[in-house]
């Protein structure tokens, strides 16, 4: 099993500014790397509080890479849907050299309506446009010539520069949710699959299913190499369950508050590339407190309970890395670093 920091800012700007919320999460890598953590994962997202403040994954583990010795970078993912694949190939190659080889890739659809409103992409065309993004990211890194004919984009003959410094190229991830387009996909092109923990754990029967659709697909074209799954949770470790839910609810509860409000852009909003979500408002908003108790599969508490908590998800999720999501709510530097250090002394030697 390995473990890492995922990093998605859920900052309301007038409680948090943008310089101080990445001098705390720097401060937070660099201690990540002093413990002897596998990954700092970072997500792009633009325009509201959920995620605005990290436009540029990229650019985030440049200044992670510059601070840190052994680390891995992890993008978590970049949106592949917003970006020409000719310039994340050679932005991406670049982090990948200054870093020395530690950059890991990975590529999300993205899901939120303004986010595409914005930018000019169509909703219903993302499942395509995404995919042949990433198929064009790994040929610039992999031929000395690619060539493109797409509705999206097309070039010919294109020598990316500079060059990606692992061979073949840094390790791929993508992240999935719900379609179970997505999780074959993933499967079937022998990526690291990205999940995030759903907010109820009434919704794990669904993820196990979906799991169970990447591993077999993936054995089926990949029988040489085993899945690699990787879950990102809510994390908060104290000396007791009471103190650990009395820190960790009113963060969690603002970021619920943050993330309702991105998916309150499903509101009215269909697309065949995304069946299901159309409520995904309306799931959020409906979350409250006794839920972040009862049933949510955020892991809080003491070093037993969150032990125990861990095991059980990693028994039902098949998982081999956890990320473990520790900005939610905007805390500060100190409570963020007292989580990390707890989870690194007290939890890690209660897994074995």
């Amino acid at each position: 099993m390995k473990f890492g920091i995922s990093l998605l800012p859920d900052c309301r700007p007038e409680q948090t500014s943008p310089n101080r919320y990445y001098q705390d999460v720097l401060e937070v890598s660099r201690l990540a790397d002093e413990l002897g953590f596998d990954y700092v994962k970072m997500t792009e997202h633009y325009l509201k509080d959920y995620g605005g403040y990290c436009p540029s994954p990229l650019t985030f583990l440049t200044a992670v890479a510059a601070q840190t010795r052994q680390i891995r970078l992890m993008t978590g993912g970049v949106q592949a849907s917003f970006h020409h694949p000719v310039q994340l190939a050679a932005h991406a190659a670049m982090v990948d050299a200054i870093s020395s080889g530690r950059l890991d890739v990975g590529f999300a659809r993205a899901w939120l309506p303004y986010e595409f409103d914005a930018l000019g992409v169509p909703l219903d065309e993302s499942r395509e446009r995404f995919t042949a993004t990433v198929e064009a990211v790994l040929r610039l890194w992999t031929q000395k010539e690619a060539s493109e004919d797409t509705p999206f984009f097309r070039y010919q003959n294109a020598h990316s520069l500079p060059a990606v410094t692992q061979n073949p190229h840094p390790p791929v991830w993508v992240a999935a949710v719900r379609s179970r387009q997505s999780f074959a996909w993933i499967g079937e092109k022998g990526f690291g699959l990205l999940i995030a923990s759903p907010p109820r754990k009434g919704e794990l029967p669904h993820m196990q299913d979906m799991l169970r659709v990447y591993i077999e697909t993936h054995q089926e074209y990949h029988p040489d190499r085993q899945p690699r799954i990787a879950l990102s949770i809510p994390l908060m470790v104290a000396d007791s369950d009471a103190e650990a839910y009395a820190t960790a609810e009113p963060l969690l509860q603002s970021y619920l508050d943050v993330w309702g409000e991105a998916a309150a852009s499903w509101d009215g909003v269909q697309s065949s590339a995304y069946p299901g979500y159309s409520n995904a408002g309306t799931t959020f908003r409906s979350l409250t407190k006794q839920d972040l108790r009862s049933t949510s599969t955020a892991v809080i508490g003491s070093p037993d309970t969150v032990a125990e908590k861990i095991h059980e998800l990693t028994d039902a999720l098949t998982l081999d890395t956890l990320l473990l999501q520790i900005d939610y709510g905007s805390p500060s530097a100190a409570v963020m670093s007292r989580n990390l250090r707890m989870f690194h002394s007290e939890v890690l030697p209660r897994l074995g």
